[in-house]
């Protein structure tokens, strides 16, 4: 999923050993220096913002109400069309799913039934494998009409639609009739999902695929309501039609300043539920999220202004989680100078991953050494290496191998006609607008020029025309991120299948997409292991779509009166059971 708005990455751990993975808090002390003029500009801001909506978030008394800062506005918050990881968590609490995270007991997500009480899995003689789900009784829409089979059927065969036009559409491709779907060359309602009466729905796929509990907790595939959704491109925007199935339903949304839920009184285990209100605070600017957190008006803030970090990380006071995700350059592979493997590869190497990680974010990433991050199970499982382990490395990141990668990188830029970088033109970097991501496209400016002798200008957007100016292309250097959807390679190597949703480099090779058709095309984890590692050697080793930076880690600030958060490193967090201290 993608990691785009939040402004703060912590490397993974290189220790780290996780279960499972997706597609991102502790208070901060208070310090004696003198504010700087853009600091007390954001505090004054974010004082007058939060006095505006005091109304909407005043608790009555014996009231819980929680405010929390993902960040700013989402791009949408359709589950079938959402593809970050904010929009994720707003999902996750106004929507539920086959299966759901709950807390382990230990602040760890892990999974369990959700709309589904129970179901039986059937391997079938034709190698396809029959999933018969039970529907938990008593579940209902926030209006409170019952939650049917028929609802999931509905939103299943609406994601799989090309006119849906979801990013996330391939995270069901496993089930049966999915391709012939996609291609637009079989109805949307040939797919393999029936109800067969409101409360008994079965699947059926393709092949046993070892991640699909992960994909029936996935936010793409929760369900919507038909009478909702259909001919209402603007459902999402009113309270009204924005109907859920989750603990919590949308009670107000005022535009690029919050998302106020509520608890959903037709959730079946409503008694349970602790904030009264959950407020989702929609803010860029770290300034004021670290004001806002520190007067008491947030309870929660993942990002804080990057100068702050390594005070906040020395104190002990910031936490900081497992996450499995990559921080990287995507090259636009269908620009006239980046369509170039040779070129994409000097880019590269010259990028001094050390410096960045130790000198700009300093937050203690771990330079990236591949795509797949660590963390990631190989053939073995959890017990024995993981994929990163096991693929190796695609490059050093040895401090002193750096200027022999430098070397490599002007050999290769001048195999392509540019000597020194004579005659090469100037390029454009593109990102969207935030601390960190402005502070490495600047060291990333500085290491091509050095190095290479190139030109690259900066170009910062907002989030949401960011979004599409990449998706669509229109780019030739962007910032990138991801974050598993699940624990399999397969969540970060599909996405670069030939017009994938989420295929922002444009990318379109036959013999990569041949390796991930073959992964998919067996349940055998050595034979899906091997094809996998023959993609990511396709995609780093032989063409360079992708120049990764670092893997991520999951940074966060909590207030210390609050509770019973917990969190997946899929990069979810659950705030609809906390409590007050």
């Amino acid at each position: 999923m993608r990691k785009m708005k939040k402004v703060m990455s912590l490397a993974l751990a290189s220790t780290m050993a996780l279960s499972l993975a997706a597609c991102g808090g502790s208070s901060a002390p208070e310090t004696t220096a003198a504010p700087t003029e853009a600091a007390t500009e954001a505090t004054e801001a974010a004082e007058t913002t939060t006095a505006a909506e005091t109304e909407a978030a005043a608790p009555a008394d014996g009231e819980f109400n929680l405010a929390v800062c993902l960040a700013s506005e989402p791009q949408t918050i359709d589950p079938a069309l959402n593809s970050a990881v904010d929009g994720a968590i707003m999902t996750n609490h106004m929507f539920e799913g086959l299966v759901k995270w709950v807390d382990d007991g230990e602040g760890n997500a892990t999974l369990a039934p959700g709309q589904a009480e129970s179901w039986e899995k059937v391997a079938n003689d034709d190698g396809t494998v029959t999933y018969t789900f039970k529907m938990r009784d008593g579940i209902k829409w926030s209006d409170g009409k019952d939650v049917t089979a028929g609802d999931f059927e509905y939103s299943w065969k609406r994601l799989a639609n090309p006119e849906t036009a979801a990013d996330y559409c391939y995270m069901i491709d496993m089930v049966k009739g999915y391709a012939e779907v996609a291609d637009g060359s079989a109805a949307p309602d040939t797919l393999a999902i029936k109800a067969i009466d409101d409360k008994t729905l079965e699947i059926v796929l393709s092949y046993d695929c070892p991640y699909f509990e992960e994909i029936m907790a996935f936010p793409a595939t929760f369900p919507v309501r038909q009478d909702m959704v259909e001919g209402n491109d603007e459902w999402t925007y009113d309270v009204a039609t924005y109907i859920g199935n989750g603990p919590y339903k949308m009670k107000e949304w005022s535009h690029n300043a919050y998302i106020l839920t509520e608890k959903n009184e037709n959730y079946y285990d409503y008694e349970n539920l602790g904030p009264d209100t959950i407020k989702f605070t929609l803010l860029d600017d770290e300034n004021a999220m670290l004001a806002a957190y520190k007067s008491g008006e947030l309870n929660f803030i993942e990002q804080l202004p990057m100068d702050e970090l390594p005070n906040y990380l020395a104190s002990g006071e910031l936490t900081v989680a497992d996450y499995i995700g990559c921080y990287y350059v995507c090259f636009n592979t269908e620009d006239e100078i980046f369509s170039n493997p040779d070129i994409r590869k000097a880019f590269s190497l010259v990028i001094d991953r050390n410096y960045i990680v130790e000198n700009v974010s300093q937050s203690g990433e771990v330079p990236a050494t591949g795509f797949v991050p660590a963390g990631i199970n190989d053939a073995a499982g959890a017990s024995g290496d993981d994929f990163r382990t096991v693929g190796g490395n695609y490059y050093s990141v040895a401090a002193e191998d750096y200027e022999k990668n430098c070397e490599e990188a002007r050999e290769l830029l001048a195999k392509a006609g540019y000597p020194n970088g004579e005659g090469f033109p100037t390029v454009e970097y593109l990102y969207n607008t935030a601390d960190n991501h402005k502070k490495i496209g600047e060291a990333l400016q500085n290491m091509w020029q050095e190095q290479l002798g190139v030109t690259v200008t900066l170009n910062n957007q907002d989030w949401n025309v960011f979004l599409e100016t990449r998706k669509q292309g229109n780019y030739q250097i962007a910032r990138n991120g991801w974050i598993a959807d699940y624990n399999d390679p397969c969540s970060f190597l599909d996405m670069w299948y030939t017009d994938g949703g989420n295929n922002d480099a444009q990318y379109s090779n036959p013999e990569y997409d041949a390796q991930i058709d073959a992964a998919k095309a067996t349940a055998v984890q050595e034979d899906r292991m091997k094809a996998f590692h023959a993609a990511e050697d396709i995609l780093i080793g032989d063409e360079n779509v992708l120049a990764p930076i670092y893997f991520y880690t999951q940074p966060y600030m909590l207030a210390d009166n609050v509770e019973g958060m917990y969190y997946t490193p899929l990069g979810y967090f659950f705030f609809g059971y906390t409590s007050q201290k």
